[in-house]
């Protein structure tokens, strides 16, 4: 933290105290400036990340036009790493979500996938078939392979083969093209002191499916709520965004999105734990397991993964 305040005393900021506020997935720590009253600012430190600076400058330039509620960014040192932020303060929607609110707060959360829909993808990366499979394949490496011990017999890897690709072709059976945050999930969506909802952690955005906000808005790998009312909340997003396709085809198309969504997080989370010691998420993959298999057995196409799936996992 020395470095951080020795370049603090070179701007408007010197005088205020600072405090760690958080750490992500990534590289990135965040810390809480204070100044006299109740002014607060947010600074970045992405010192460890450089490369993340210029998509977040970007991204967030994009969701401000159409009007989302992302972080003003009032400095940056793209040298050292730093940016100091807006600060929404330390309420995220998760802390905020019961019984009895997750819905109103989830309609107005899909308000927001709306909204950042309609940025500009010009220039983003594609989620195309060939990203959508490498996502995927970090399951087999990082989860079976790495932290379960699996070795996968000849018949066994020619299932996920061709589970995998079923996968993405329903994914990509559906309309593309659309801004995806990537990451937008109850502890990336911060409930101000206005009541309005904070966007954060969108510097990793691309351009991809229609529903992949929606399955990690709806299908959280930190909390669950039942299917049935989880299925409503989607159709309530499909119409709002006036399309027109029956239930059952975008309920597959969501389902098949979560799929490859949280196949994906099964090896993310494994690694986060192996490869960078962060031991939190383990306790986060039960329920991500448990959306894999549970969606999986409901469809023909994937229930013999599902089968494999449980054998393989009966312990976890």
């Amino acid at each position: 933290m020395d470095k951080i305040k020795t370049w603090l005393d070179g701007t408007e900021y010197k005088e205020y105290s600072i405090e760690i506020a958080s750490a992500d997935a990534s590289f990135r720590k965040y810390y809480r400036l204070r100044g006299k009253g109740e002014n607060t600012f947010l600074l970045m430190d992405a010192s460890l990340e450089k490369e993340s600076l210029h998509p977040f400058l970007d991204v967030t330039q994009r969701l401000h036009k159409v009007g989302v509620l992302a972080p003003q960014i009032y400095k940056q040192d793209l040298q050292e790493g730093y940016l100091i932020l807006e600060d929404f303060g330390d309420t995220n929607l998760l802390s905020q979500l019961t019984q009895e609110s997750f819905e109103a707060l989830y309609i107005q959360a899909i308000e927001q996938i709306i909204l950042m829909q309609k940025a500009d993808t010009k220039g983003l990366p594609l989620y195309d078939k060939d990203f959508l499979h490498f996502e995927m394949d970090l399951m087999g490496e990082w989860y079976l392979q790495k932290l379960l011990g699996w070795c996968l017999d000849e018949a066994q890897q020619k299932l996920l083969a061709q589970t995998l690709d079923t996968i993405s072709e329903v994914v990509l059976s559906q309309p593309q093209g659309v801004f995806v945050h990537r990451d937008f999930h109850s502890r990336n969506i911060m409930l101000t002191s206005q009541g309005a909802l904070g966007i954060i952690d969108y510097q990793d955005a691309m351009c991809g499916a229609l529903t992949y906000d929606l399955v990690s808005l709806l299908k959280d790998c930190y909390i669950s709520y039942e299917r049935e009312k989880i299925e409503k909340l989607a159709l309530i997003f499909r119409d709002k965004k006036g399309l027109d396709v029956a239930d059952e085809v975008f309920l597959k198309w969501f389902d098949f999105m979560g799929l490859q969504r949280h196949i994906k997080v099964l090896g993310i989370f494994s690694r986060l734990w192996l490869r960078d010691g962060k031991e939190g998420y383990l306790g986060d993959i039960p329920l991500t397991l448990s959306y894999v298999r549970e969606t999986a057995s409901r469809y023909k196409e994937t229930e013999d993964f599902a089968k494999m799936l449980k054998d393989l996992t009966s312990k976890q």
